[in-house]
């Protein structure tokens, strides 16, 4: 059986993608070993917190999505985000298989729920984790989110620790006049010579959408 520490590296294998409703049936081993892994750190049930918000809020008619990383077809990490408000998605059960850990998997999922989340127009990403998930905060950290509290306080002090992070936005297009200015002299002065017929003209620059 391969070891964690000698697994080959996440770029070695083949990795895939998905979107997929919460009913999905790969999707529940996400949610069973979330729950478990919650409940043994907090010492209460978490499935049934879990399970509090309707499972259309992670579906894109309701502004949310959930997204799985299948590795040769299985499911190794796995997140979501749902409409916290008209700017803001909110991410939600950001999650690696404990077998799958330390791959750099969850700092992949976040990048491409916000990818998703700059796609569907939002423009802020809010979430929050738990005192006793010191990889959780660690991650947000290093993922350029900003901490909405006290990081010299004692996280148990805090309660649940609140991050933001505003996505980057494209340039809008300039107007189609806006790209051919108009000359200072459309036509040349009557005693001056013609200019040559061979013009330079303005270097048409494309940009790519931001991508996070």
């Amino acid at each position: 059986m391969t070891s964690a520490a000698t697994r080959p590296p996440s770029s070695a294998v083949e990795l895939t993608l998905i979107q997929v409703p919460l009913s999905d049936s790969r999707v529940e081993p996400l949610l069973r070993e979330l729950g478990d892994e919650y409940s043994a750190r907090y010492g209460k049930d978490a499935h049934t917190e879990l399970a509090r918000y309707p499972d259309e809020e992670f579906t894109e008619p309701y502004g949310g999505a959930l997204i799985l990383l299948l590795e040769d077809g299985v499911p190794v990490a796995g997140g979501a985000f749902r409409r916290y408000d008209p700017d803001t998605a909110e991410l939600k059960r950001i999650w690696t298989h404990s077998a799958h850990r330390r791959r750099g998997l969850a700092r992949r999922v976040v990048a491409e729920l916000e990818r998703e989340a700059g796609v569907r127009g939002y423009r802020r990403i809010y979430l929050t984790t738990g005192p006793r998930q010191p990889e959780a905060r660690g991650l947000y950290l290093v993922t350029g989110y900003t901490p909405l509290f006290d990081t010299e306080a004692a996280p148990e002090t805090l309660g649940l620790l609140p991050f933001e992070k505003h996505l980057p936005q494209n340039e809008p297009h300039p107007p189609e006049n806006e790209l051919h200015p108009p000359e200072d002299h459309p036509h040349p002065p009557q005693n001056e010579p013609h200019p040559p017929q061979h013009q330079s003209r303005p270097t048409h620059l494309t940009g790519k959408a931001a991508d996070q």
